[in-house]
């Protein structure tokens, strides 16, 4: 089925590959839909719902129809269009949704039972008999869920994420995209160009067109060429453009191998990119709209758009002869370049009364009505004035018009408008801010419209960059995009599809409509229609014409479904790129980490960050010895602690402190700058989501600090905040966590430390309790903070994370100096516990303010996250289990986390729980085993004695409750 005389491919290299096992060739520039119909194979697949025979029916990432899988084994990759597959040697494909056989299926007999499986019929089908969900409904419907299948075996293949950034992204490098990247790149702003496609150019490569006064291919070509002398364009093809997200980021998809038979084992398979950009231009063109009439799915029925692609770029005939069934000038532009080709016509049929005249039959005011054959088509019924009339045909083009491919400015849920004059929806300007559609994407379906459009998208995304836009002169090009009337439905007897994947009907949707669900929503999901693989790109519109027909609605008072990334499917290797092995648990190292491994620490996981748990000296045997060792040199001297690992996020704009206010409990928005003030944040249940201090270095510059393990958790949760109660707030936030390395600094002599690496000392009334400011450290910007979680006097000194390892041999040298050193995780918390300060083993979720001791932090003046649910008599009932000290009667016997507490004549039994431990150690400072834990009533039960069991321990042991502050109740020592 090859053309002798179209074609980009190499036809000098043939390229073996198989399909369903049977060996085939192609070329180099073939996509496996193409060499398939090269190959004279049209049957590619079966629907999902009834499994009936499909080809393929477009030439792009729209495709329904033709899902593949690729590869075999662990390698196997499933519903892969074979219209986006670039063919390579030793390609293997498989058919899916079968069985036994693609010809075959015998699955098909669900096509039988059409009657009985109607739109919604799951929703009333599988409520009786109730006991059988269960056993056979569920079981049965997981069974057949999906048109592809997953392997079980780990996935061989490499995947990889990167990011990117530049003043201006073009999405499409159709005639709109080549022109805005030329504009912009003349302008010397930094420009990616992204494409999906194997070849940058768009339709130019599809048509028999001239542009600037040679041929389009030729035209891009030069284009291509000089924008590839431009350092400040990169050109990115093969690369989809999934989604648009806050702040100028786009995702993206680049297929780096798929292409390639024998690949390199240092080459990934595909990449992930997150491109973050000024400003973006739309340029991702227009898909072409089905007609639903009666058996409008055999295989050989495509879009007349693709039909020219596989005779223009790929030089195969999908058919020997061919009809045309259009709504608009298209057909006649199509059946024009068949004849060129060679192929025959067996006529145009078109619904309007006045057309373009060709040297083929042409039947007017006429539509088809029906079309014959199984595997394939045969055979075409044209309905018109003088009557039926059967055209034996083995292709039938079809056009009912253009839909813009708009998806990505909706996904920051912007709602299309409908434009009447070319009815089709078309983008709302500012719906994504900073991107700017351009030609097809925006309406515009002429080559000299869409250079014109390219140019003036550039300009307008220049403009918001501050940057003029070169004067530039359009190439002179086809400035005619021809009329057209529009066609949603033929009526008739037979079946007329609409999501060809789905098996989704026009009477499926009227159905809808008169069953209630007249909202598209609603018609959605009771129908599936458009949610198939293909996201409804090809016949959405279609259903809520409609749709609008049958509820008497104009089609834009109906509206359009919610278009959400990604727009096309993506691999979920590639969206989790990395994560295997250690990088789905990546290791991280704080800057100190190196030196502690030199000195013997062993470490231990925090979260993902690796801590030394103590430092072991001269002579001592067991990690006890070491570790009050540790305590009481901060007690009595200095003690170094490397507390890089704490989240750090910096809140920038004049409203974070309403900001801050609204997502802590406590007051913000009037601490003054250089001040520093500890906080809580509740979950919106009302219970402690996390702790930590937040320092405010300026009028509008905050640093936030969490603890380690919630830092992403606080991240997110402010950005919800934001998002979702403040999106007018005029802030930016971002975490810097690993931007610096931030080193505690505590005991008494822990001011003479500091001074002797600070260029100018402090002191002690200079920098009170709770103050922060910017230092300098042997001449590097520093950040110095007045806070304690020892509860002795402490500083923590922050520093750029290049020079945090250097810092951190410098202290350790100067506190050995006073008689300190360096302490670890086992001493730090010794060290809280000894002061009652929390760390999540209290904040475990399920805890409040109340259980806490902190309710008074809860602000009576102002609104906060959480602060309805919190006050809600069950989370502050004096009954509940409070936060209280815990001091064993015994020197020898500890009070293990997770022991419970009992009445000491109560059987140690569930029913006669009091509470539990949640933190214990042995303090060398007092010289007992002390713990935290919750008991109900705690705080009126001071001096209480309890017996503590831990059965799966063997702990038995007497204690006494007191306050959770064991050690300086005052805080005499740490102001």
């Amino acid at each position: 089925m090859r053309l002798a005389s179209r074609g980009r491919i190499d036809r000098s290299v043939s390229l073996p590959f198989s399909f369903d096992g049977k060996l085939l060739t192609g070329h180099p520039g073939d996509t496996l839909a193409s060499a398939l119909l090269a190959n004279d194979i049209r049957l590619m697949g079966r629907s999902f719902k009834y499994h009936r025979p499909r080809g393929v029916m477009t030439a792009g990432s729209e495709e329904p129809n033709a899902l593949m899988e690729i590869g075999s084994g662990a390698a196997m990759v499933p519903n892969v269009r074979a219209t986006v597959q670039e063919l390579h040697e030793g390609l293997e494909a498989h058919s899916q949704n079968r069985w036994p056989s693609l010809s075959a299926d015998l699955l098909a007999c669900n096509d039988l039972l059409a009657p009985f499986l109607g739109a919604g019929f799951y929703y009333k089908t599988f409520m009786w008999p109730r006991s059988f969900w269960e056993r056979l409904y569920e079981p049965a419907i997981r069974h057949a869920a999906g048109p592809g299948r997953l392997t079980t075996d780990p996935d061989p293949a490499r995947h990889e994420k990167a990011f990117a950034h530049c003043d201006l992204l073009v999405i499409g490098a159709g005639p709109a995209g080549l022109m805005a990247a030329l504009v912009a790149g003349e302008a010397g702003v930094d420009v990616i160009l992204a494409d999906e496609s194997s070849e940058p150019g768009g339709r130019l490569l599809t048509e028999q067109e001239r542009v600037g006064g040679k041929p389009a291919a030729d035209w891009v070509a030069a284009t291509l060429a000089r924008l590839a002398q431009m350092d400040n364009v990169r050109i990115m093809s093969r690369t989809t453009v999934a989604g648009a997200y806050d702040g100028g980021v786009y995702a993206a998809h680049e297929r780096v191998s798929e292409h390639l038979g024998a690949r390199s084992k240092d080459l990934p398979l595909d990449c992930f990119w997150r491109i973050a950009t000024r400003a973006a231009v739309l340029a991702a063109g227009a898909i072409e709209r089905p007609i639903a009439f009666p058996d409008n799915d055999r295989p050989g029925i495509m879009m007349a758009g693709a039909l020219r692609s596989y005779v223009n770029r790929y030089g195969v005939s999908p058919g020997r002869k061919a009809a045309l069934f259009a709504c608009n000038d298209d057909a006649h532009r199509t059946a024009r370049d068949l004849q060129e080709a060679g192929m025959e016509i067996a006529g145009v049929i078109d619904p309007r009364s006045e057309l373009p005249k060709g040297d083929y039959p042409v039947f007017s005011e006429a539509r088809v009505v029906g079309t014959r054959g199984r595997h394939g088509l045969r055979q075409v019924q044209v309905q018109s004035a003088s009557g039926t009339t059967s055209l034996a045909a083995d292709v039938l083009a079809i056009s009912g018009g253009w839909n813009p491919s708009l998806h990505l400015s909706c996904h920051m849920d912007g709602r299309p408008r409908w434009d009447e004059t070319i009815e089709a929806f078309v983008p709302r300007p500012g719906a994504v801010p900073g991107l700017f559609a351009a030609g097809a994407a925006n309406g515009v379906f002429d080559t000299s419209g869409c250079l014109s459009e390219g140019k003036r998208a550039a300009g307008e995304a220049l403009a918001t960059l501050g940057v003029a836009a070169p004067d530039w002169l359009l190439p002179e090009a086809e400035n005619q995009a021809g009329s057209g009337k529009t066609l949603w439905l033929v009526e008739g007897r037979a079946r007329a599809w609409l999501d060809f994947q789905n098996d989704v009907t026009a009477k499926d949707v009227k159905g809808a409509a008169q069953e209630g669900y007249d909202s598209v929503e609603y018609m959605k999901r009771y129908t599936t229609q458009g949610m198939a693989p293909d996201q409804g790109k090809s016949s959405n519109v279609n259903a809520l014409a409609i749709l609008a027909d049958a509820t008497g609605r104009s089609i834009a008072a109906t509206g359009t479904t919610i278009y959400r990334p990604p727009y096309a499917p993506l691999p979920i290797g590639a969206l989790g790129a990395g994560a295997q092995g250690k990088g789905f648990a990546p290791e991280r190292f704080t800057p100190s980490h190196a030196a502690c491994l030199a000195r013997g620490a062993p470490m231990i996981e925090a979260g993902l960050w690796y801590r030394p748990s103590y430092f072991p000296a001269p002579g001592e045997t067991t990690w006890r010895e070491s570790c009050d060792r540790e305590v009481r040199m901060v007690r009595s001297a200095v003690g170094i602690c490397d507390v890089s690992t704490l989240g750090k996020i910096e809140l920038q704009g004049p409203d974070v402190g309403l900001f801050l206010d609204f997502v802590y409990a406590n007051g913000f928005s009037r601490l003054k700058p250089g001040r520093v003030r500890y906080g809580i944040t509740l979950r919106e249940d009302g219970h402690v989501m996390d702790d930590g201090t937040t320092a405010r270095l300026s009028e509008n510059h905050w640093v936030m600090t969490t603890t380690t393990a919630a830092a992403g958790q606080v991240m997110a949760h402010l950005e919800m905040v934001q998002q979702c109660f403040l999106p007018r707030a005029r802030l930016r936030f971002t975490s810097t966590t690993d931007s610096w390395a931030q080193f505690a600094i505590a005991g008494p002599r822990a001011l003479e430390v500091l001074n002797t690496v600070l260029d100018n000392p402090l002191r002690p009334e200079q920098f009170p309790f709770m103050a922060c400011g910017a230092v300098r450290v042997g001449g590097v910007e520093a950040r110095l903070f007045r806070i304690s979680f020892s509860g002795e006097m402490a500083f923590e000194l922050a520093v750029p994370t290049r020079v945090g390892a250097s810092l951190w041999r410098l202290l350790l040298a100067q506190a050995e100096g006073f008689g300190g050193g360096p302490y670890g995780m086992e001493a730090l918390n010794v060290l809280r516990i000894e002061k009652g300060l929390l760390t999540h083993a209290e904040m475990h979720g399920r805890t409040t303010a109340f259980d806490l001791g902190l309710q008074k932090m809860l602000s009576r003046k102002k609104d906060f996250i959480g602060r309805s649910a919190s006050e809600r008599p069950g989370l502050c009932d004096e009954g509940r289990e409070q936060l209280v000290g815990l001091i064993s009667r015994s020197r020898e016997i500890g009070l293990p986390a997770g022991a419970h507490l009992f009445a000491p004549d109560a059987a140690p039994e569930r029913i006669n729980d009091q509470g539990y431990v949640t933190s214990s150690a042995w303090s060398p400072t007092l010289e007992r085993h002390i713990a935290l834990g919750f008991l109900r009533q705690g705080r009126a039960r001071h001096g209480e004695r309890l017996r503590l069991v831990d059965h799966l321990r063997g702990v038995d042991v007497a204690c006494d409750v007191c306050d959770p502050v064991f050690f300086d109740p005052e805080g005499g020592r740490m102001r």
